[in-house]
């Protein structure tokens, strides 16, 4: 099929389709500023539903970034922590019938559409109107990879395995993956969800039918994978940097830094270097009450000053947790990481947050609930060596006690320990890669994206 790259007379023109989340929309979001920094008659329609225009509508954009609208598809009475499988299937049945006709209605039609791979229904319908698509993947290039591969795990009886018995055996033969528990597989591959496995194979079997593949992240952080992933694939297959908001930290953007009478980063200015934990679990899933106890006894205990957030219950856990630190119910994650008083990160590892903490230079502790967090954890920890686990081993439901966080925590903490310093070392590593990655004007290393090759042969 012979794809139409068009040039209009008022410059060129992206259509962007996030999937409706917040760790999906924040990684295209930055891909588009990124590309409209480079270019001056680049232009990008950004499509949300209307519920995530209510949400991000008024956020600080590029003038050259718009936001247009497709109907709420999902029923709002759907919550996607507790209805996570009514929310999938609606956005898969659904969402295909109207963004086709916002395409219709455009009076510049786009010179590409870039959209999150799990809309596959985007890849159709680019398809059909002879439109390339460039599939974005969110997460990491290993994740991608062991989803890729999955009929590889079914082959050497290692699909589906009861993980409480067969957990810790090792599967060494996907392409560009290290050797990885079965434990660390994403959740959904060990059978949690059969109706989410099935999606994501039917995903995947779309992602050769679009013209390109993109991913958040850069050569040096996966080196293996993005090497088997250009391998694998007859068209063009790119990282495009962390796409992360670093260019508010340049520019000083204007910031919310307090909550009630609370100014965090005046307190974190208060702090000895690298002497504060910062702890998110991210905004999506959640811990038991009981476990967010257990984790805010063990701070108490450790006697580490900590910055912790914490949606919804920030005055419980602050009685819990003393007066070392503080409990907020939202921060500006980057601008914190990067501080030079945090000296930990404490984090459920999705990938977005993981991108964050590699270009801060902080370590991290990995505490983990579902989805891609344990393949990241594992990339963390076994990888990289830029952090520890806070849970030693496979659990189902047992939670991990406040005498055994306080220990790990203070231990985590303590600058002067051998093991802290190398660790340190490597994430400082790590980092200077990552500020390379965003400074030089070509944008890329080894496999990644140069944004002027995108702009000149992808637009163009």
């Amino acid at each position: 099929m012979g794809y139409i790259y068009r040039e209009a007379a008022a410059g060129c023109h992206v259509v962007a389709m996030p999937y409706p989340g917040r760790g999906q929309i924040n990684p295209m979001m930055e891909l588009c500023k990124s590309l409209v920094r480079r270019k001056d008659d680049i232009r990008v329609t950004f499509v949300v539903t209307e519920e995530w225009l209510s949400f991000i509508g008024s956020d600080p954009k590029p003038d050259q970034i718009s936001f247009s609208t497709i109907p709420n598809v999902v029923p709002s009475e759907l919550v996607r922590a507790s209805n996570m499988l009514e929310f999938f299937e609606a956005l898969m049945t659904n969402m295909e019938a109207p963004f086709e006709r916002f395409l219709d209605h455009l009076v510049q039609p786009p010179a590409v559409i870039i959209a999150d791979t799990y809309l596959l229904w985007a890849v159709r319908v680019g398809n059909r109107k002879n439109i390339p698509v460039a599939s974005f993947w969110p997460m990491s290039v290993n994740v991608f990879l062991m989803f890729h591969y999955l009929d590889l795990l079914r082959e050497n009886g290692q699909f589906l395995v009861d993980l409480l018995e067969r957990g810790y055996e090792r599967a060494d033969y996907i392409p560009g993956v290290s050797s990885t528990s079965l434990v660390d597989f994403p959740s959904f591959i060990n059978g949690s969800n059969p109706y989410m496995l099935g999606r994501i194979v039917e995903v995947f079997s779309w992602v050769p039918k679009a013209q390109y593949l993109l991913f958040p992240s850069i050569y040096e952080l996966e080196p293996q994978a993005i090497d088997a992933i250009k391998a694998g694939f007859s068209f063009p297959v790119y990282t495009v940097g962390p796409s992360i908001p670093y260019s508010k930290l340049e520019d000083g953007s204007h910031t919310i830094t307090a909550h009630g009478d609370i100014d965090y980063l005046r307190w974190l200015d208060d702090q000895p270097s690298k002497s504060v934990l910062y702890i998110s679990m991210g905004s999506f899933l959640s811990f038991s009450s009981a476990q967010m106890d257990e984790i805010a006894g063990g701070l108490h205990d450790s006697g580490v000053r900590y910055l912790w957030v914490a949606r919804g219950e920030t005055s419980r856990l602050k009685e819990v947790c003393g007066d070392k630190g503080l409990v907020v119910p939202w921060c500006d994650q980057l601008r914190v990481l990067c501080h030079p008083s945090v000296g930990g990160f404490w984090t459920h590892c999705g990938w977005n947050s993981v991108r964050e903490g590699v270009f801060a230079g902080v370590p991290f502790l990995t505490y983990l609930i579902s989805a891609d967090q344990r393949p990241n954890s594992k990339l963390i920890v076994e990888d990289w060596k830029v952090g520890w686990r806070v849970e030693k081993e496979y659990r189902v439901e047992n939670l991990v006690r406040r005498e055994e966080i306080g220990g790990l925590v203070r231990d985590f903490m303590d600058l002067d320990s051998n093991e802290g310093k190398e660790m340190r070392r490597r994430v400082k590593g790590f980092q200077e890669i990552c500020q390379q990655a965003v400074a030089e004007p070509r944008g890329c290393k080894r496999g990644q994206l140069p944004l002027h090759f995108f702009l000149k042969y992808f637009l163009y």
